[in-house]
């Protein structure tokens, strides 16, 4: 007998195979007959009709390639091959940043953040939320408020991207005016998303140029568009090309002549070093938190941060406050969401913003890593990246028909090579330091033109000074040839 036909007989029972007009046993709808009465009940003919809206343009134009029902070991094999092609931060040299960074996340922070109590994809109102919740997100909020000098932080939101929207839509309804400046050289993917965010309510958005030879911001073009039809401008420490820019600190000051608000986009580890940006005036805080709370993920998820100073804007803050008070009787500490009237399932279409759940789960990892850190191991590590920061830059300045760094201003753990060399592409430098094993910095020739063949390289804690000298010894190779 065959395996075959060893399978399809069990102790003397003839077996029936499934046969496809029997449809699948765990999808309802893969039967015609069934499939026609849920097309029926909803009004159309045909599945056809149900994607209507989708545009042709977008939609697959053949059936899915699928050979049938596979068991499960067979899945799992074949997804564990495919999983074996990919190379991580541990197996190659990674030098890309641009907004998600290969930081150190200790394993303290993992270990709370997998505790069953905080985790849920839902968030959870007052009535249901747990005080030991409430109270692990008032300690983020609090810690971030100490490292930005504001008044008030919310308990996060979807990543930086959507809290730079946020903040712009903050910015607009607090001041009745509508255009926001921002700076030429902001992460191209974080303006696209903040289009989105202002298009839809008619808010204007312009750039101002940065100086070509230290990378800084072009104070005379900044003042020249800033009007008093302006309601934010947004300054970011360190900029997109890894720029200390000393101007950066004129800003708020510069908006508020103007009566307009300061929206200070900054790097959290940054502040282990740097001034934080409510001392220097900033209205509006914003930034990507990844860095503090979960590894790269393959880009996400994110952790969004806002903050602001004064009562205005605090009451136009969107997401959750959580706020300590005290038991009726006063005797005991307690926690709890406050400022609810600005919620979504309070105000429904009068709500300041629509977010509802949110990266709460890295709020707590962030403050659990700002907790074992404390403030002397996060100036040791804004300390330690800049320092192989400018190793890097040291150890490649002097490569042919190379430019490194493209500007000349202070660096903080990204800056710009260019290959002048007319043979020399981003694409296929890229190509050649793969094949060496290192995974080398983020091109900017589609975004910015202006810089010619030039990309974005990262240096962190996790690149060794014996990473950064292959990264060199490699480059003299590819660039030198």
């Amino acid at each position: 007998m065959s395996l075959k036909q060893g399978l399809s007989v069990i102790e003397g029972l003839e077996v029936r195979p499934l046969m496809a007009s029997d449809g699948h046993p765990f999808i309802p709808n893969a039967s015609g007959e069934v499939r026609q009465k849920i097309l029926g009940s909803l009004g159309i003919d045909s599945v056809e009709q149900l994607y209507s809206d989708i545009p042709k343009g977008v939609r697959l134009n053949r059936p899915l390639k699928l050979a049938g029902f596979y068991p499960e070991q067979e899945v799992r094999s074949r997804i564990e091959q495919l999983l074996q092609q990919n190379k991580s931060a541990a197996e190659y040299t990674t030098l890309l940043g641009a907004g998600i960074y290969n930081h150190y996340i200790p394993a303290a922070v993992k270990t709370i953040m997998a505790r069953t109590e905080f985790q849920t994809s839902y968030t959870p109102y007052q009535a249901e939320i747990s005080q030991g919740l409430l109270q692990a997100l008032f300690e983020f909020e609090s810690m971030i408020r100490d490292l930005t000098a504001v008044d008030a932080v919310n308990s996060s939101l979807y990543d930086g991207s959507t809290a730079l929207g946020e903040a712009a839509r903050m910015a607009v309804r607090v001041t009745g005016k509508y255009k926001i400046l921002v700076p030429r050289d902001l992460h191209p993917d974080k303006l696209s998303v903040l289009r989105n965010y202002t298009e839809p309510v008619g808010i204007k958005i312009e750039t101002y140029g940065y100086d070509d030879q230290t990378g800084h911001l072009n104070i005379d073009d900044l003042k020249l568009k800033l009007s008093v039809e302006t309601a934010a401008v947004l300054c970011e420490v360190p900029s997109f090309f890894g720029i200390l820019d000393p101007n950066a600190t004129d800003v708020p000051s510069l908006c508020h002549e103007k009566g307009a608000l300061s929206i200070i986009g900054f790097d959290p580890i940054s502040l282990g070093g740097l001034k934080a940006p409510g001392d220097y005036g900033a209205d509006i805080v914003v930034a990507e938190g990844q860095s503090i709370s979960s590894e790269m993920n393959f880009g996400g998820p994110g952790l969004g941060i806002i903050g602001c100073r004064g009562d205005d804007l605090l009451r136009q803050m969107p997401g959750r406050l959580i706020g300590m008070t005290t038991t009726t009787d006063g005797k005991d500490r307690a926690f709890s969401m406050v400022l609810q009237t600005r919620e979504q399932h309070i105000r429904r279409e009068k709500a300041t913003s629509n977010i509802c759940t949110n990266e709460a789960l890295l709020g707590i990892g962030a403050a659990a890593y700002l907790a074992l850190l404390g403030p002397r191991g996060l100036s040791q590590l804004f300390e330690t990246i800049m320092i192989r920061t400018n190793y890097a830059i040291r150890r490649l300045e002097d490569l042919p028909s190379t430019l490194i760094p493209r500007f000349t201003g202070a660096h903080y753990q990204e800056f710009v090579m260019t290959f002048q060399d007319s043979r020399k592409s981003v694409e296929k430098v890229n190509r050649d330091f793969l094949s060496a094993g290192i995974h080398c910095g983020k091109s900017l020739v589609k975004d910015f033109p202006e810089l010619g063949q030039s990309a974005l390289v990262c240096v962190t804690e996790m690149n060794s000074a014996e990473a950064l000298d292959k990264f060199a010894v490699t480059a003299e190779k590819i660039l030198g040839a």
